[in-house]
């Protein structure tokens, strides 16, 4: 430093070839850091395939990039139609078994090992004909759930059930009275549903006197078309008359069985 003082000409040099050697320490202090790292993700799917590979920002390679969820699977999934079952007919190909065949979608149901929901009571219809007459008919519709009998219950009647097979979906409950509770249940191995708004209701028929209007109207209705045609036939039966009438009546005056005028 003393030489420098004393030479001006020397420490004009250093001052102007200070900056070059100032960046070429900051340089090689850069070259000497460590490396700065990027973050490395760990990418996971729950879709059941066994991929379990880091990806890395700096290596951006299709076969280290993880796998896509390719929507055609859940498209065709939404396609599939349901399957043709109605819960309230009789008699029909269980639901599963459509399933197996055409491969169709049915409602999730419960399993055997679980109380049935209970079922849909759909109506409480008098019978008006037959041997059966003044007799009550019930009909219900099934629940989603696996099911080995259905029991109607009367009120009044002891809790005394009455039994029908699975594949039922009506039958007769006898004569009852007006406000009656009536229910349906369920039925498998591991119990029986719980009765609710939808699996109960009360008699209440039809009032006979809506009956009595009803076929009023359609005797009513009878009587007033034969009228109407015995009329119509009245009057053309009348006209083929007059036309045979004046047809005959019709002659030439100027001439005489006597002999000519």
């Amino acid at each position: 430093m003393t030489l420098l003082r004393r030479n001006p000409t020397v420490l004009l040099l250093f001052l102007s070839a200070w900056p070059l050697f100032h960046s070429h320490l900051v340089t090689d202090a850069a070259s000497t850091s460590p490396p700065i790292t990027r973050p490395r993700f760990t990418f996971i799917t729950g879709l059941g395939a066994d991929y379990d590979e880091e990806y890395d920002e700096d290596d951006d390679h299709a076969s280290k990039r993880p796998p896509e969820v390719l929507a055609t699977t859940r498209t065709q999934f939404l396609q599939r139609e349901l399957c043709k079952f109605n819960p309230c007919l009789e008699n029909q190909v269980p639901c599963a078994k459509l399933l197996a065949e055409t491969g169709c979608l049915c409602p999730g149901i419960s399993g055997a090992d679980q109380p049935p929901h209970a079922p849909r009571l759909h109506a409480l219809m008098p019978i008006h004909g037959g041997d059966n007459r003044g007799k009550v008919e019930v009909k219900w519709c099934a629940p989603n759930s696996v099911v080995t009998q259905y029991r109607v219950l009367v009120e009044g009647q002891d809790r005394k059930a009455i039994e029908f097979e699975e594949a039922f979906r009506q039958g007769l409950v006898g004569f009852l009275e007006v406000g009656t509770k009536v229910c349906v249940e369920a039925v498998n191995k591991a119990g029986h549903s719980t009765p609710t708004e939808f699996s109960c209701t009360r008699y209440d028929p039809p009032s006979s006197s809506d009956y009595d209007v009803l076929a009023g109207i359609i005797g009513g209705g009878i009587v007033l078309l034969l009228l109407i045609s015995a009329v119509i036939f009245w009057r053309c039966y009348k006209n083929r008359n007059a036309k045979r009438d004046s047809s005959d009546g019709l002659g030439n005056p100027s001439y005489s069985t006597e002999g000519t005028l």
